[in-house]
């Protein structure tokens, strides 16, 4: 099998703990692009959080992509073009404000380039470091919040969150989707967005098979893009219950473990005699 394409998680898959990319994954990744390999970066981080990741890894000269918002939103890096958008409903965004107060959990989303939360919060401070947009505390919710955005997430401790989880993707089945993206993350968006279908449109669009993809991850929002792609991988560091839904189990984000999945899967498809 000949690998055309390999799809990226960004926290704990591609970055560091430090949000660095490591100078070995950084060349492997830059040689497979000059053999003609897509890469894909496909994170729940807003667009804006990803363009830095996208220019160190040259995604534009090699004509990459971007799955941003958790596969809400595909973006051609090359040309920045907006290939597949999908967003929440004002109404829907109203809803799930109402049922965080209901379940004690925080809530935000995002506007203008702006992560907009009711009160402080140490969760979306969290998300405000990874995405490098800025916190903005509005006195209303849903008066801030007067038009659809791509997505919401909720908040709170791993346990409490882990709860809520399970009840929402009860209650909202077939309505909204939720899943977390870290243990304090629960991500809302419109039924049917993942990484996974949002990788499906965009290789149709491009001529490539499923079995012709690799896509890594660590997370649970990973794990749709994982059982699509031709090969699997979840990081040494992902959940148990993560690799065991995976075709290959990598070093971890801190031992080059995508380094090694394209050095050893991809890479090597170029050197064969």
């Amino acid at each position: 099998m000949t690998y055309k394409m390999i799809v990226l998680d960004l926290d704990d898959t591609l970055l560091r703990d430090d949000q660095s990319i490591s100078t070995r994954t950084k060349e492997a990744l830059l040689l497979a692009q000059q053999e003609g390999v897509k890469v894909v970066l496909a994170s729940g981080r807003p667009t804006y959080g990803m363009k830095w990741v996208a220019e160190e890894l040259e995604l534009a000269r090699y004509g990459s992509y971007i799955l941003s918002f958790n596969g809400s939103k595909v973006i051609n890096c090359e040309t920045g073009e907006e290939l597949y958008s999908r967003t929440l409903s004002t109404e829907s965004l109203h809803r799930l404000y109402d049922i965080s107060k209901r379940e004690d959990v925080g809530i935000l989303t995002y506007m203008d380039d702006a992560i907009i939360v009711e009160e402080e919060n140490e969760f979306a401070d969290i998300e405000a470091k990874l995405t490098g947009l800025p916190v903005k505390i509005v006195p209303s919710f849903k008066e801030a919040v007067d038009r659809p955005a791509v997505k919401a997430l909720m908040l709170k401790d791993a346990e409490r969150l882990a709860e809520v989880e399970k009840q929402l993707q009860e209650e909202l089945d077939g309505e909204l989707s939720a899943m977390r993206s870290k243990p304090f993350f629960l991500e809302l968006t419109e039924p049917g967005v993942t990484k996974g279908a949002s990788l499906d449109r965009l290789i149709n669009t491009m001529g490539i098979t499923a079995e012709e993809v690799i896509a890594v991850g660590d997370s649970y929002n990973d794990l749709t893009m994982l059982e699509f792609a031709g090969l699997g991988v979840a990081m040494g560091n992902a959940p148990d219950d993560i690799k065991e839904k995976a075709d290959y189990v990598a070093p971890s984000n801190m031992e080059d473990g995508v380094a090694e999945v394209v050095e050893k899967f991809l890479l090597k498809q170029f050197t064969q005699v």
